[in-house]
């Protein structure tokens, strides 16, 4: 049975977010949620410089120390891509309070891709996508920017994450909340030839196409694999790896197919 927070999805989307489906998630949570209340921003916390290395221990749990998953609701890569993990509670807050509330089962939780090092930068693109996320939250709830919060100022002297200023992202999620930060240009739904955009989680042919063109299984389904074919494929034409197969990457698929048949 559906949780809750199936409204995620469209509300990322709807600000101009790019946002991968994992499987299941729609049915996937440790309970239901309560009244959500707020956003609690954490950072992984793992030393590895890949898109979301952390999503399958997202999804199950981690072993040490031991806590079953989901941990949480979204977990965020570093190319700005929304990974919605469970439509239910996830395990990510823990003891702690803000502005007088406890509990997972009020706030959602943000899982974004960084070790947490002085070293380890936050790419901007994704640092646009976690204000905006969290601004499209804010409004869906009906909550105001004070409803946002670290999980270190939830959980002062038990957590340090995230890394970077909660005062200084907090202005900037206000100022989207205001309507001062221009809107993120839209992924078109489909090309000037009506190909739709296609992405983690769509089955179907143009699916079939997209895998014959990277090379990988042509089973319809977009999943992981698809996903990093794609991601590789726009990293060697210096487009945005996100994984989605939009107007921009047709346009290359095209160019490939073209550049091979004079080959041969």
């Amino acid at each position: 049975m559906p949780y809750s927070l199936t409204w995620l999805p469209e509300v990322l989307r709807g600000a101009g977010l790019k946002v991968a489906e994992v499987p299941g998630w729609v049915d996937r949570g440790a309970g239901e949620m309560g009244v959500v209340r707020g956003v609690i921003c954490h950072h992984t916390a793992v030393q590895s410089q890949a898109n979301m290395p952390t999503l399958h221990a997202l999804i199950g749990g981690r072993k040490d120390p031991p806590l079953s998953g989901p941990l949480a609701q979204l977990g965020l890569a570093r190319d700005g891509t929304y990974y919605v993990v469970a439509a239910g509670r996830a395990n990510h807050a823990g003891k702690g309070s803000w502005r007088g509330i406890t509990g997972n089962s009020s706030f959602i939780g943000i899982e974004a891709e960084n070790s947490g090092a002085k070293t380890d930068l936050w790419p901007d693109v994704q640092m646009d996508a976690y204000r905006r996320g969290v601004a499209a939250i804010l409004t869906r709830i009906g909550a105001d920017v004070e409803m946002c919060c670290g999980h270190k100022e939830y959980a002062p002297g038990r957590k340090d994450d995230p890394s970077f200023d909660m005062d200084q992202f907090r202005v900037g999620v206000r100022a989207i909340l205001r309507g001062t930060v221009s809107t993120p240009q839209l992924i078109p739904a489909a090309d000037t030839g009506g190909r739709p955009t296609v992405r983690r989680g769509d089955r179907g042919e143009f699916v079939r196409t997209v895998q014959g063109k990277i090379g990988v299984a042509s089973d319809g389904a977009f999943g992981a694999a698809t996903e990093a074919a794609v991601r590789q494929f726009q990293r060697n034409r210096n487009l945005v790896p996100d994984g989605i197969v939009g107007p921009k990457t047709w346009q290359a698929l095209d160019a490939q197919t073209v550049a091979s048949a004079a080959v041969s």
